[in-house]
């Protein structure tokens, strides 16, 4: 299994598929089909003879049940999910993985050498002494976020297919773009892919598993302004970068992202654009209680008001709309999913990690839309970084983990 696991995973993150922030189409670069086109020729050879791509870049297969038919029509069917993009903010071209034998030093990245991946940063590093990890040059992301989950999950069904001995209900395999923009949900059909539960393999360091992830808003203020000439703006200029501090000064320190965890809640300026006669700030909220997001909106708003009293000179707006929900409030209502899911990490031989995801997944969309979707270990670190890096031993077992879930479903429902 190994050797198939890490020779897919080298293959997918060599292929660029970075995503693009503001663009409407899904997918938000043509690219993206590259790997998606990929895909479907691999699971086609594996036997999935179904196996296809949309206009949108969804990649569906299925695996039909191997268990007699009067026993197969109780076990749910199930879908594993993986993400085909990269995040937008780091480069994803000409990714060169390199494979260390972690022996507890720091990892300086050859291409970047002020680039360490270390125990200081990331603790858990300690458990993978004498293990092999691979990490970037340091000149790209890796891509493990998501092309791990995609080559754990193709590993996991080719392993399926040739043990023909090993039972199984039908299973569901899809792959979609664009989750880093928050946009690929919008193009799958919930009730055409016609699975019951399903699980996105996308979380993060080995054992670990997510019910829960924020309440996420987002939006802008705009800052008016008037330019004129320098020389001749006495009485008339309206500068509005004057007024960005202001505005900067309503997010506090310390609900930030660089000072919460957790479960704590956070205001975060994301980025600014602008000049003398307009400026825009955007900004996210996230909260993992519903309250509490439209606690902070209120707050954005009220605080806002108060600067363009101080400012009647031009006009100060706030736009802010609400992206995904936390999917706790739809899996707490199916909790045989969770369960299944801590079981088979269990049974991975992992100790079992419950986090919040610290940010959004396909999974909460798609709970939301009807199908109750856990997120799983990958056994990677350091995501949308040129530090991201991801163990062999945490694809390995995540490929454990998903054939134990297959398992599960059979001894729970036959």
């Amino acid at each position: 299994m190994t050797t198939k696991l890490v020779e897919r995973f080298l293959k997918y993150v060599k292929i660029d598929t970075k995503s693009q922030e503001g663009v409407e189409t899904i997918p938000s670069t043509e690219k993206q089909f590259n790997l998606a086109n990929l895909l479907v020729e691999e699971l086609k050879a594996i036997g999935l003879e179904d196996a296809r791509v949309d206009e949108h870049c969804v990649v569906i297969a299925t695996l039909p049940s191997n268990i007699e038919e009067d026993i197969t029509s109780n076990i749910p069917t199930i879908c594993f999910n993986a993400h085909i993009d990269t995040a937008p903010a780091v480069s994803g071209k000409d990714v060169k993985p390199i494979i260390t034998k972690y022996t507890g030093d720091d990892i300086i990245l050859p291409r970047d050498t002020s680039l360490r991946i270390s125990v200081k940063e990331i603790p858990e590093l300690k458990d993978y002494i004498g293990t092999d990890l691979i990490h970037t040059d340091g000149t790209t992301l890796l891509g493990a976020d998501d092309k791990a989950g995609i080559a754990e999950i193709m590993t996991a069904i080719d392993e399926l297919v040739h043990t023909p001995e090993k039972k199984h209900g039908t299973i569901k395999v899809m792959f979609t773009p664009d989750e880093e923009v928050g946009k690929g949900a919008d193009a799958v059909d919930i009730e055409k892919l016609g699975a019951k539960y399903a699980y996105t393999i996308d979380g993060g360091s080995m054992g670990g598993y997510e019910t829960e992830c924020f309440n996420a808003a987002g939006g802008k203020i705009i800052i008016g302004g008037y330019g004129v000439h320098p020389g001749s703006a006495y009485g008339k200029m309206i500068n509005s970068l004057r007024i960005i501090p202001e505005v900067l000064s309503i997010f506090p320190n310390d609900q930030a992202p660089e000072t919460t965890q957790g479960f704590e809640s956070y205001y975060h300026p994301d980025a600014i654009s602008g000049q003398v006669d307009g400026t825009t700030i955007e900004f996210i909220l996230r909260n993992f209680e519903s309250q509490g997001l439209e606690d902070q909106i209120t707050y954005i708003k009220n605080e806002i008001a108060k600067i363009q009293k101080n400012h009647p000179e031009t006009t100060i707006s706030v736009e802010i709309a609400k992206s995904y929900r936390n999917m706790k409030e739809i899996l707490d209502l199916q909790p045989i999913v969770a369960q299944i899911a801590s079981e088979a990490i269990e049974r991975a031989g992992l100790e079992v990690r419950k986090d919040p995801i610290r940010g959004g997944t396909d999974g909460a969309r798609f709970s939301f839309m009807g199908l109750p979707t856990p997120n799983i270990f990958t056994g990677g670190f350091n995501y949308h970084s040129k530090k991201e890096f991801i163990s062999i031993l945490g694809m390995e077992k995540a490929v454990e983990t998903i054939l134990n879930i297959i398992d599960l479903y059979v001894e729970n429902f036959q």
